[in-house]
């Protein structure tokens, strides 16, 4: 069924709040499943369902499909748009709610995850993904352009920043495609680009996860600041031991944040998390 057609029919008013911009575009929507790389036996976790018209792109080539949707005002709309599709569920709770246990326990097996995420929610909810799923073994989705270009930042460029070393050490980023506003019911105010993480846990392995992020988060606290000084500042400690870290992580006295790769970020934080600096 049509998207307006089925909106106007249920009476459906859109929520700010949410951020609601639907995909119409068939072709766009084919797209999308095919860059994912989707197939018959693959299950799908979906986030933010919206209109349902991804979902049932995504239900045509999957084996099963499960999203989230948090708005219930939804329900009428998804009623007509997914009608007849039998291997879609959708869950009617807030994702970033969810403990990510009961989410995979509900997937039931290795999963990917294929989304147009909502704008104001999309590095929570991604960061929850990279960090806490365990079965999760891609994640596709649809984000505002400039935050597609954060996470495939490459180092040492004005995009790069903490949220790129986060993806990074666990996962490999690049962008599909992208995609003009005009593709969108209402029409944002803003192009999207789709991006595809491929999961890679044994990508890097960090002596602690939270000793990595702290050091990342530390390094990018303030960008206009070598990265001695933000040490200094986070952690109060002296310069001296500041200039001692660095030297053993092989990392030049003047640097900033934005210019060490994550493999670097990854021996910084277990020379930190060796000294006793970051527990």
């Amino acid at each position: 069924m049509d998207v307006k057609r089925a909106i106007i029919e249920s009476d459906f008013k859109f929520n700010k709040r949410f951020g609601q911009n639907f995909i119409e575009d068939k072709a766009l929507l084919k797209k999308i499943v095919e860059g994912a790389g989707v197939t018959e036996t693959d299950v799908v976790l979906e986030i933010g369902v919206g209109a349902g018209t991804l979902t049932r792109a995504l239900s045509e080539k999957a084996k099963r499909v499960v999203g989230y949707e948090i708005d219930l005002n939804l329900k009428p709309v998804l009623e007509r748009t997914l009608s007849g599709v039998e291997n879609a569920e959708v869950v009617f709770r807030d994702f970033m709610k969810q403990e990510m246990a009961a989410v995979e326990a509900l997937m039931g097996e290795e999963y990917m995850v294929v989304a147009n995420l909502p704008y104001y929610v999309t590095t929570p909810i991604l960061m929850k993904l990279i960090e806490q799923a365990k079965n999760c073994k891609r994640i596709v989705v649809m984000v505002q352009k400039e935050v597609a270009d954060r996470f495939c930042a490459k180092c040492a460029t004005a995009d790069y920043g903490a949220v790129t070393v986060a993806i990074d050490v666990t996962a490999d980023a690049y962008k599909i495609m992208d995609v003009k506003r005009e593709n969108f019911y209402p029409v944002p105010n803003v192009d999207s680009a789709v991006v595809r993480i491929d999961i890679n846990k044994n990508k890097y392995n960090p002596l602690s996860k939270k000793a990595f992020r702290d050091a990342v988060r530390c390094a990018f606290s303030s960008r206009r600041k070598t990265l001695q000084n933000n040490l200094i500042n986070t952690y109060k400690i002296s310069r001296s031991v500041a200039e001692a870290l660095l030297y053993k992580a092989g990392v030049p006295l003047l640097a900033r944040g934005e210019t060490l790769s994550t493999e670097q970020f990854v021996k910084l934080s277990d020379i930190l998390f060796e000294s006793g600096i970051i527990e």
